[in-house]
């Protein structure tokens, strides 16, 4: 049996710790950055989705402002509006799941430690994107409920 030979440098020691973070530092940035874009997609489509809703209720201006005046509350204004919103929302859901599991058989060796078609993981995104959708169709909803009667049916 051989020994240690003491006239061989040792260079660069680690421990296995700090080993295994090193290796491990392209994945974890990679994950970090995808997160991050995931993050700014979402932002952007919030607020594309907003400007989306407000167009619409700023064209509906003239119909809401009929339906305010001839006695219609504020919940059911509110509730025209959300419902067209997540009416869209929930078509986009279903489209986007239906993609989502085709996708996945594709990049299954690219997921690790999630199943393909992990429902808890489906779920909590399309509830965050139902959430973000409601809360994109509520902002002119409720802006919508405080137009003056007389001044939207005066517009144009």
């Amino acid at each position: 049996m051989g020994g240690i030979d003491t006239t061989v440098p040792l260079y660069d020691m680690r421990t296995l710790s700090d080993q295994v973070q090193i290796s491990l530092l392209t994945e974890r940035l990679l994950a970090t950055l995808s997160s991050v874009f995931g993050c700014l997609a979402t932002l952007l489509a919030a607020l594309g989705l907003y400007g989306v809703m407000a167009f619409m209720v700023a064209r509906r201006t003239r119909e809401i402002g009929i339906r305010i005046a001839l006695g219609a509350g504020e919940g059911s204004v509110i509730w025209m509006v959300l419902r067209e919103t997540l009416t869209l929302a929930g078509i986009g859901v279903t489209i986007g799941l239906a993609g989502a599991y085709g996708i996945t058989r594709l990049i299954q060796a690219q997921l690790f430690g999630v199943e393909p078609t992990d429902v808890l993981t489906m779920a909590a995104a399309s509830l965050g994107i139902a959430a973000v959708t409601a809360l994109a169709g509520y902002v002119p909803a409720r802006r919508a409920t405080g137009i003056d009667p007389m001044n939207a049916l005066r517009w144009e």
